[in-house]
């Protein structure tokens, strides 16, 4: 049995590497010809973008990892069935089960890949890569509106004109309500930097409206500061999310982001759907081995090697889909968010149990 588990962790793991690192490849050199548009504006030259390509890999090996364990897996298997080592396997007493445990720890090692280089990796490293980019070509942090980003912060409403890289602020606007939703007060600032626990404003402009007194000339007060304080639930962490897709976030930072959402009453459908992606798509790696299982004892007499690779890469593709197509439909439609990131890996497992239990019927 121990030479068994060594010939297929031989055979399969480097299979899966070798897909995986053509795919990294292909998607690079499309990232390498989307940023030549931007090439040569301000700093950004070919170093520059040659690094931003380089620390944009992490997230496509995320992405990439389960495709690769499909197509590897079915790979290896087909060479396998080619060769009869798959026969005179089932002959020597492994079974179909034992076979696919064995393949079932494979991919627990690559799930284990998957969701480290998803938490660690992908979130800093395409942080990096924005703001490196953004700083070079001499730009700022794409916005919501025309007018900034906008936040709620408790009883304030908050603009923010301007979010640069290393996440200070500039131009910004806070509007502060009662809890008769009257309005209080618009201090207008026109920096802010986070430090020891509170944004320090600087350039600060306070009008403050009495709400409680009949109308008289002194029912506004306007009072300039060169700098102040302002203590804020809104964080540079939270800012993150102007840099990095929701699901490239890591889940931590996606949990913080939800609990500021719902502390401010804001919906949190997209984000809280994006979390349990996070944690169910490394799942999807153990999920492509049982869906190729099944293909190394179908059509072991008919059909190539290339057959199954273009199978599996279409099989891929569509799980790809799948997962995309379910997540904007889930947050269209204010789905359960667990239900809408779980269903495409639900389908290609029942899909995969189907075929290996008609194999065994066979």
């Amino acid at each position: 049995m121990n030479i068994f588990n060594r010939y297929f962790w031989q055979e399969c793991c480097v299979s899966i590497l070798m897909i995986m690192l053509g795919l990294l490849a292909l998607f690079s050199f499309f990232d390498l010809i989307q940023e030549l548009d931007t090439l040569g504006r301000g700093d950004y030259g070919i170093n520059k973008m040659l690094v931003f390509v380089l620390l944009s890999i992490p997230g496509h090996i995320y992405e990439v990892v389960p495709v690769a364990v499909l197509v590897g897996m079915m790979y290896s298997l087909g060479t396998l069935a080619r060769n009869s080592e798959l026969i005179v396997m089932r002959v020597s007493g492994l079974s179909i089960i034992d076979i696919g445990w064995i393949l079932i720890k494979i991919g627990l090692l690559f799930t284990i890949i998957t969701f480290f280089v998803g938490e660690l990796i992908t979130p800093f490293s395409e942080k990096m890569a924005q703001r490196m980019r953004i700083q070079a070509t001499d730009s700022v942090i794409a916005q919501d509106f025309k007018t900034g980003l906008w936040v709620k912060d408790g009883r304030s409403f908050v603009n923010v004109e301007t979010v640069l890289p290393d996440a200070s602020l500039m131009n910004i606007h806070i509007y502060e309500f009662d809890e008769n939703f009257r309005l209080r007060s618009i201090s207008d600032a026109k920096n802010g930097a986070f430090e020891d626990e509170r944004w320090r404003l600087s350039d600060v402009t306070q009008t403050k409206f009495n709400t409680f007194k009949k109308i008289q000339s002194n029912n506004v007060q306007v009072q300039f500061f060169n700098e102040a304080n302002w203590k804020s639930l809104i964080r540079p962490e939270l800012l993150n999310v102007l840099l990095v897709a929701p699901e490239k976030m890591s889940a931590w930072n996606l949990y913080s982001f939800i609990n500021h959402l719902e502390t401010n009453k804001q919906k949190t459908t997209r984000y809280q759907v994006a979390l349990w992606a996070k944690m169910i798509y490394p799942l999807a790696c153990m999920v492509m081995v049982v869906l190729a299982l099944p293909f190394g004892f179908l059509q072991q007499r008919s059909g190539g090697t290339s057959t199954k690779i273009f199978i599996g890469v279409m099989l891929g593709v569509v799980y790809q889909i799948m997962n995309r197509v379910f997540i904007h439909l889930g947050v269209l439609n204010d789905w359960p968010p667990l239900m809408s990131a779980i269903i495409p890996t639900i389908l290609f497992l029942i899909a995969g149990l189907s075929m290996l239990f008609i194999v065994e019927r066979r």
